[in-house]
């Protein structure tokens, strides 16, 4: 983590320098020569990092941690002084511009002062570098990730031999993997998932299982550890496979490195062989590995299972190897495997266990969230304490127990870590951000991506070759990154495959939260549950001692409804914070906005401010916030603000701007043409009144879009927004733009619109000729050719179209569509017709008030991966059609607002049951008139 904040700050250095040029004249050499510093630094950290299991560990984070201090002082040091220059130059009137003058000497004198700091620091830095002696750390220059300390490495290495008989849960899992290596074609089978989930353990079931020993020949097991040496593993397996003799051991020894992958692989062919590789952790080891092995289909009999944490190494082989996650255990599960654990016979020879006693095992349990190794750890924690006392006080502090396990056993922090410490070194910070959001949290991937480049925690200055807009796909893909590692979850996809929520597993974000306290990353101020570890690992009143040396710079507020003020009075001095974020359970109130000034005045060099949800009387910013000069992210989504000040217009670096408040009407000075580096804009639906004349057309890093202020613009400053991926405008005049020859925006991926007879639709859809996502609303003439709209389109939703002709003759052609949405007699026809292979990638259908629909006919072969499907208030058909009985991985059926008649047909006895009686799921609601 170390190097990671230290790159960060190198590359933020670039930024300034770009940014504060014109303040920066006098001290440019300075600046400059503490990046060589930092990056001369940045070396001698990577090996730092790989020191985790040392005797002086703490001596060496104290070492680290000033060495990230001094980096982040450097970048204080600039801010402040670009900040106390911006505020006055801000004065007008010609008096002003005497006063301003009249610094001119003072500003010189503060520049001599930053440039003379510039060089204490390094002089610091310097310093710290003669010391490295100490600890025999040496620069190293690869840029991979950092290798884990000894006791980690082996922790994870794995015997075949040693199988855990106490397992719970696996039988399912056994028969699935069991039944894929025996009876299918599948040649490669991946296990995959988190530390700590089973994964180890499983394929130690499927190696020894009765089944698979009478089906194969030979067997192998190889642990791959992260230092990976290829030519060793193949030498391994191959002794395994065919059990030499000394003599073909010294051939074999012999041979070339090709010539050896040429022998394994010709045996697997020769007979039936299972080859587990176990803990794969890159996908560059399973490409160097694989050419001794014959995956492909009908090649052999021979079978390889491979475990991994990294999703991504199991998209590598061709798309028929089949992919297994183990789930977590549910509740009967856990307390089964923890009863094995904890209760052993020697201390419970009868096997009774009282009811207190299971009352406090099945709470602390519950902590474990179903992850095997969790309850593992924590039931042989607890299997030589006999008496209530003993386990309430495990109970208490359950959380550190989990995380420091029991004598040399692994504990659960250390096997997670292991996913940490192999992250690469631009993707720990990213981890360590998401320990602000609380437990269970289901965290809005879009907002979290924005936070990460505000804070620049994402930079392409590191790449020539990306430009300044793909910084939000960067970070899309650490975050990918994330989720391929299994460190964090998906709860939510969209329509075109993007992560939409995102969370974490209770574990992981426990070591998430303690990575975070011994980086002295962030700090957490909790009002929701004081007792709660899960949710609070590091209260305040714990942090002295184990954390990391240096000044606050990201807080977190769990706030239980109530702001009596927005900073607790303890952080007000907290000059240097840069993040502030607010959570809350349920409305959270504050007596009033004015008070937010002090949070204005104390924390001047805040890069984001997330005030999601706050309500307050007299809902007008104060003018306070124009002091915020650096802020890049600003959120006031669902706050009751409804007026901001004129000074909103100094927050000139500010990329995000989310004003989508409880109120459709803000009012809105004619500032926001001053904000250049917008990249993020969302507009409530209204903002003020239309007596000032808004100019757009400079905001050219514009990428979102949202509520186009049609009182307030005109149209054509579009044209100027050629970077635009979102936008949501209601102006009816929109079409118009078209009109002129050559206007296109190859950008757009999600537009939503309101059409006009004026126009013709097949204008705009093939000037946006990369949409994923379209909705329209208002009437259509007709809908354009099937070629005519974007092959990308993968979300569509009309809305009052009125359309004769039947529209699903033309949209179930559209190849990549998966949601498909008519609502509001975007349809006046009376019979729909899809077609045998229509709609081949559809997964969810709305029907919804279409009150002349009277047919729908859905041939057989017809929308063959349709999951989700609901009709609501379509009261004219009388059944569902007799072809969603062939559409065999439909979930869930969502019936609303329909006559009674309708859904006694679809009620088991009824008439249409044997249509829907494969449907897991099938919801009546507001069906009885």
């Amino acid at each position: 983590m170390a190097e990671s904040v230290v790159s960060t700050v190198v590359l933020r250095l670039t930024d300034l320098l770009i940014q504060e040029a014109t303040f920066l004249d006098g001290v440019t050499e300075e600046v400059l020569g503490m990046q060589l510093e930092l990056r001369r630094m940045q070396s001698f950290l990577k090996d730092a990092d790989t020191r985790q299991d040392e005797e002086n560990i703490e001596t060496l984070r104290n070492w680290v941690a000033e060495i990230r201090e001094a980096a982040y002082d450097v970048e204080d040091l600039i801010e402040e002084f670009a900040l106390k220059v911006a505020l006055r130059s801000g004065r007008s009137g010609v008096v002003n511009v005497i006063k301003r003058y009249a610094t001119i000497a003072k500003e010189s004198v503060e520049l001599y002062k930053v440039g003379s700091e510039i060089q204490n620091i390094k002089t610091r830095i310097s310093d710290l570098t003669r010391s490295l002696d100490t600890f025999g750390i040496q620069p190293r220059e690869s840029s991979g990730p950092s290798l884990p300390g000894g006791r980690q490495k082996n922790l994870r290495r794995s015997y075949s031999h040693i199988v855990e008989e106490d397992t719970v849960g696996l039988e399912e899992d056994v028969e699935i993997l069991v039944e894929k290596l025996v009876a299918s074609e599948k040649n490669v089978v991946f296990i995959y998932g988190m530390g700590g989930l089973g994964k180890t353990t499983l394929a130690k079931k499927i190696y020894h299982n009765s089944d698979v020993r009478h089906h194969f020949d030979a067997f192998a097991w190889a642990y791959i550890s992260q230092q990976c040496q290829i030519r060793d593993v193949w030498e391994g397996i191959l002794f395994k496979l065919i059990n030499p003799s000394k003599e073909q051991r010294e051939e074999i020894s012999s041979l070339r490195d090709d010539e050896l992958a040429r022998k394994l692989y010709h045996v697997q062919q020769e007979k039936k062989c299972l080859v587990i590789l176990d803990d794969i952790w890159t996908a560059e080891t399973w490409t160097n590995l694989r050419p001794a092995f014959p995956y492909e289909i009908g090649k052999s009999g021979s079978k390889i299972l491979l475990t991994t944490r990294i999703r991504d190494v199991t998209l590598l082989p061709d798309p028929t190897c089949f992919r297994h996650q183990p789930r977590y255990l549910n509740d009967e599960e856990s307390w089964e495997l923890f009863k094995r654990k904890a209760f052993l016979a020697s201390n419970y020879p009868d096997f009774r266990i009282r009811s207190p006693v299971e009352k406090l095992g099945r709470e602390m349990v519950g902590k474990c969230t179903g992850l095997p190794l969790a309850i593992i750890v924590l039931g042989g924690l607890l299997a030589n304490k006999k008496n209530i006392l003993e386990w309430d006080a495990v109970r208490r502090s359950i959380v550190s127990h989990l995380r420091r396990g029991k004598g040399h056993e692994p504990c659960v922090s250390e096997v997670l870590a292991v996913s940490y410490h192999e992250l690469p070194y631009q993707v720990k910070p990213c981890f360590l951000h998401l320990a602000h959001f609380p437990e269970d949290y289901e965290i809005p991937t879009k907002k979290l991506i924005r936070m990460w480049v505000a804070e620049g925690l994402i930079s392409c200055a590191h790449d020539e070759e990306m430009e300044e807009e793909t910084m939000e796909d960067l970070a899309q893909s650490y975050l990918d990154e994330l989720v391929e590692r299994c460190m964090v979850e998906v709860v939510k996809r969209g329509s075109t495959g993007r992560i939409r929520t995102c969370r974490m597993h209770d574990l992981m974000r426990g070591l998430c939260l303690s990575k975070a306290k011994q980086e002295n990353f962030l700090e957490i101020f909790n009002h929701l549950h004081v007792n709660d570890q899960s949710v609070y690992s590091f209260p305040s009143s714990m942090l002295s001692g184990e954390r990391s040396i240096g000044r606050l710079r990201r807080l977190a507020i769990f706030s239980d409804g109530d702001l009596k003020r927005f900073v607790p009075s303890r952080f007000r001095r907290n000059s240097h914070l840069r993040s502030l974020l607010y959570f809350h359970e349920k409305a959270c109130r504050v007596e009033k906005w004015g008070s937010i000034n002090s949070l204005f005045s104390n924390f001047q060099l805040l890069r984001v401010l997330d005030l999601d949800g706050i309500q307050g009387h007299n809902g007008k910013l104060p003018k306070g916030i124009g002091k915020l000069i650096h802020l890049r992210f600003l959120s006031l989504r669902d706050t009751d603000i409804d007026e901001l000040p004129l000074a909103i217009g100094n927050l000139r670096y500010l990329q995000t701007l989310d004003l989508l408040t409880w109120n459709s009407t803000v009012r809105i000075p004619n500032v926001i043409c001053k904000m250049q580096r917008l990249r993020h804009l969302y507009l409530p639906e209204s903002c003020g009144d239309d007596s000032d004349r808004w100019q757009l057309a400079n905001l050219s890093n514009l990428q979102t879009l949202v509520n186009f202020p049609a009182e307030k613009c005109d149209i054509r400053d579009l044209l100027s927004l050629t970077n635009l991926r979102k936008l949501v405008i209601d102006d009816p005049n929109f079409g118009l733009i078209f009109r002129s020859p050559g206007t296109s925006f190859n950008h757009l991926e999600s537009l939503s619109f309101v059409s006009n007879e004026d126009y013709t639709l097949v204008q705009i859809i093939t000037g946006c000729p990369n949409l994923y996502k379209l909705h329209i609303e208002g009437q259509i003439e007709k809908l354009p050719e099937c070629h005519q709209f974007s092959s990308n389109l993968a979300k569509l939703n009309l809305q009052g179209s009125k359309l004769l002709e039947d529209p699903m003759m033309t949209l179930e052609k559209l190849p990549n569509l998966r949601i498909l949405r008519l609502q509001m007699d975007s349809f006046l026809g009376t019979l729909m017709v899809c077609s045998d292979k229509g709609f081949p990638q559809l997964k969810s259908l709305l029907l919804c008030d279409l009150p002349n629909l009277e047919d729908w006919k859905v041939e057989e072969g017809a929308m063959s991966n349709l999951c989700h499907l609901e009709i609501s208030n379509c009261t004219s058909m009388k059944m569902v059609p007799d072809g969603l009985r062939f559409i065999t991985c439909l979930q869930e059926m969502e019936i609303r607002s329909m006559l009674k008649a309708f859904k006694t047909r679809l009620e088991e006895g009824g008439d249409d049951y044997y249509k829907v009686q494969h449907v897991p799921s099938v919801l009546f609601q507001y069906c009885d008139y």
